[in-house]
C-alpha cells in the first residue's frame, strides 16, 4: 500500500532524508516507561538533531520478548493507550516504531508511521521465526502484504527483522518501487551473529534494489542479549555503516533520493569485535541488566581462587562497579593455600568488598548429624557435594539478608556433563557463564587481562579444580576440556549422533560416557540458574529436551 500524508504535496518535497536511528535498550512489559522513552526520543531528534524520521526496534513499546504477557487481555487496551500517546505529543517528525496489536481480533507484530497525529502507514511482519529461541508462532498472526509508503516524495519500505532472512519481502519491496527500506530488528546475539547479518543484509538490499537502514535494539532480558550493532546498507549492498555494539546508541543517517546515497555525518564505523571481546561485552551486558532490570542492591558471589569465579568476579566489577560486588572465600580443608591467597588477590585488584567464611564448622555439624544415617557406608560424591551444599546456603543467606543476587560460576562444559551440584554451586540467581565452554572461558580471561589486571595469572595457568578431595583436578572425572568441548559443540549445539561423533575420530567410549552425562543431567539443567545465552544453542530456550526419557544418541 501506499500513504501520502495530506498536508504534503509531492512538489513541496524535499528528496533529502535525515533519519535518526535510535539503538535502545527498553524493559519488557513496562509499556508506559518504553513510551515515554520514545516520546522523548522523537523531540530531541526533531528539536536537536533536526531529523525527518526517528527509527526504533522491533516491538519497542512492549520490549522483546514479550512472551505470554502478550496473552494477558489488557495488552491490547495498554498498547492503544500507548499509541494514542505517540500521536497526541510526538509532532513535526515521522514516528516509526514497533508493538504489538489487535486488528481484527488477530495479534500481529506491527511496525507503524506516526505523523502529527495520524498512523499514516502500519506494517504486519510476514515471516515469523519459530525456531532456536523463538516462538512468534506462539502468539501472532503472519502479516501478507508489503507496506510503502511516501515520505517527502521517497517510496519508503518497511520490513520487520525475520522478514529479512526471507526472500520473499525483499522481492515485494523491489515490485512495490520502494526507494529506501527501514528494517526493525530485535535479533539476539550468538557467536558471529553480527557477520552473518552483515552478509545477509548486503545480499538483501541488491535484491531489494534499495539501501536499508537496519535498526537492532540493545541489552539483556533474562537469557537473551540484543547487541544493536545497527548497519547502513546502500543499495549494492556497500556496508557504508556499521553502528556499536553492546551499548545504547544514536546516529543519523541521511539519505539523498537523487542518487540513492547515503551518509552517517560526524560518526565513524565500528569493526566487528573478535569473539572474546563480543562474549565478553555480552556478559557485562547481560549481567548489568539483569541485575538493575530485577532491582537488586548488588551481588554476591563465591570466590574460589579458580577461573570460572575469576571470570565471573571480573564481569560483575565491570558490569556494575566494584561497590556493588562482594566476593566470598569459603575454604575447606581441602582448599589450597594458592586458591585462597589468588582469590584475595584478585578481590583486592578489583576493590570489592572480601571475605573468608570456612565451611569447616557446617560441614562438621552436618556429619554429626548424619552419622546414624551414614554409618557402614563407604565416604563417597555425598561428602563432596555437602561442602558444596554448605557454600550455597552460606551464600544465600546473604543475598537474603543483603537484598543481592548470588551469581553462579558454573560453565557450559560442566552444565552440559551434570559436573554440579544441586543446591550447591548451582544455587543462585543467574549464572555468568552457564554458555561459555571452559575452553572459551580461558580466552576471555586473557582478552580481559589485556584491558587491564583483573584475574591473576596463576589462576589462569594452573589445572582447574573444584577442590573437593585431595589433589583433585577436574580431568580425573571429565575428558581434556579441548575435546570435551568440541565433542559438546557438535552434540549440542549441532546435533551429532554418536556414530556421527565416532566418524569425527573421537574415542567410542569417550562420546558414550559424554552423550549419557549430557542426556542424563537434563534434570539438573531444568533446575538451574538463568544465564547468559551466547552460543548458537544455549541450554534454555533452545534446547528443550525431555527429563524422563528412553532415547539413545546412537542415531
Amino acid at each position: 500500500m501506499r500513504l501520502y500524508p495530506e498536508h504534503e504535496t509531492k512538489s513541496s518535497m524535499s528528496n533529502s532524508i535525515r533519519v535518526l536511528m535510535a539503538q535502545i535498550n527498553t524493559l519488557v512489559g513496562d509499556i508506559p516507561g518504553n513510551t515515554q522513552r520514545v516520546i522523548d526520543i522523537a523531540l530531541d531528534a526533531r528539536d536537536r538533531q533536526h531529523a525527518n524520521v526517528v527509527l526504533l526496534p522491533e516491538l519497542t513499546l512492549s520490549g522483546y520478548p514479550p512472551e505470554d504477557l502478550l496473552l494477558r487481555p489488557s495488552i491490547q487496551t495498554r498498547i492503544e493507550a500507548a499509541l494514542t500517546r505517540l500521536r497526541e505529543e510526538v509532532r513535526d517528525i515521522h514516528l516509526v516504531v514497533g508493538y504489538p496489536r489487535y486488528r481484527d481480533g488477530v495479534l500481529f507484530n506491527m511496525a507503524g508511521v506516526i505523523y502529527n497525529g495520524e498512523l499514516v502507514a502500519e506494517y504486519a511482519k510476514q515471516c515469523l521465526p519459530n525456531y532456536q529461541v523463538f516462538d512468534e508462532m506462539r502468539y501472532f498472526t503472519a502479516g501478507d502484504q508489503p507496506c510503502v509508503f511516501d515520505l517527502k516524495g521517497v517510496p519508503v519500505a518497511l520490513t520487520i527483522c525475520e522478514d529479512l532472512w526471507k526472500s520473499g519481502p525483499a522481492e515485494q519491496v523491489r515490485e512495490q518501487g520502494a526507494r529506501l527500506m527501514l528494517n526493525l530488528n530485535a535479533s539476539p546475539f550468538h557467536v558471529d551473529k553480527s557477520q552473518q547479518r552483515a552478509k545477509l543484509l548486503s545480499e538483501r538490499a541488491r535484491q531489494a534494489g534499495c539501501p536499508i537502514l537496519y535498526l537492532n535494539q540493545v541489552g539483556g532480558q533474562d537469557e537473551l542479549i540484543f547487541d544493536g550493532g545497527s548497519k547502513v546498507i546502500a543499495a549494492d549492498g556497500t556496508r557504508v555503516f556499521q553502528g556499536r555494539f553492546f551499548e545504547e546508541t544514536f546516529f543519523v543517517a541521511e539519505y539523498n533520493d537523487a542518487d540513492q546515497s547515503l551518509a552517517v555525518p560526524g560518526e565513524n564505523s565500528v569493526a566487528f569485535p573478535s569473539i572474546e571481546q563480543s562474549v565478553y561485552d555480552a556478559l557485562v551486558l547481560g549481567v548489568r541488566d539483569y541485575v538493575n532490570k530485577n532491582g537488586f542492591k548488588g551481588v554476591v558471589l563465591g570466590l574460589s581462587g579458580g577461573i570460572d569465579s575469576g571470570v565471573t568476579l571480573a564481569v560483575a566489577v565491570d558490569a556494575l562497579g566494584a561497590e556493588r560486588v562482594e566476593a566470598v572465600m569459603m575454604p575447606f580443608r581441602y582448599t589450597s593455600s594458592m586458591s585462597q591467597e589468588d582469590a584475595s588477590e584478585q578481590a583486592r585488584m578489583l576493590g570489592v568488598r572480601y571475605s573468608s567464611i570456612s565451611i569447616e564448622p557446617m560441614y562438621s555439624a552436618f556429619m554429626a548429624q548424619l552419622a546414624d544415617e551414614f554409618d557402614g557406608l563407604a565416604a563417597d560424591t555425598t561428602e563432596e557435594n555437602l561442602q558444596a551444599r554448605c557454600r550455597g546456603v552460606v551464600l544465600m543467606a546473604i543475598s537474603n539478608k543483603k537484598g543481592v543476587l548470588v551469581l553462579t560460576t558454573g560453565n557450559k562444559s560442566e552444565m552440559a556433563v551434570g559436573y554440579s551440584t544441586l543446591y550447591g554451586d548451582m544455587a543462585g540467581g543467574f549464572d555468568v557463564l552457564k554458555d561459555v565452554p571452559k575452553t572459551l572461558v580461558y580466552r576471555i580471561a586473557a582478552y580481559r587481562n589485556g584491558l587491564s589486571p583483573a584475574i591473576p595469572q596463576r589462576v589462569i595457568d594452573r589445572p582447574p579444580s573444584a577442590e573437593l578431595a585431595p589433589d583433585q583436578t577436574d580431568q580425573d572425572s571429565l575428558p581434556d576440556y579441548d575435546v570435551l568441548d568440541r565433542l559438546l559443540e557438535l552434540y549440542v549445539e549441532h546435533d551429532y549422533s554418536a556414530h556421527a561423533l565416532i566418524a569425527e575420530g573421537f574415542e567410542p567410549e569417550v562420546v558414550q560416557r559424554v552423550i549419557r552425562l549430557v542426556d542424563i543431567n537434563e534434570y539438573k539443567r531444568r533446575q538451574a540458574p538463568v544465564g547468559v545465552r551466547i552460543t548458537q544453542r544455549g541450554f534454555g530456550r533452545d534446547r528443550r529436551y525431555p527429563i524422563t526419557s528412553g532415547w539413545k544418541a546412537g542415531d
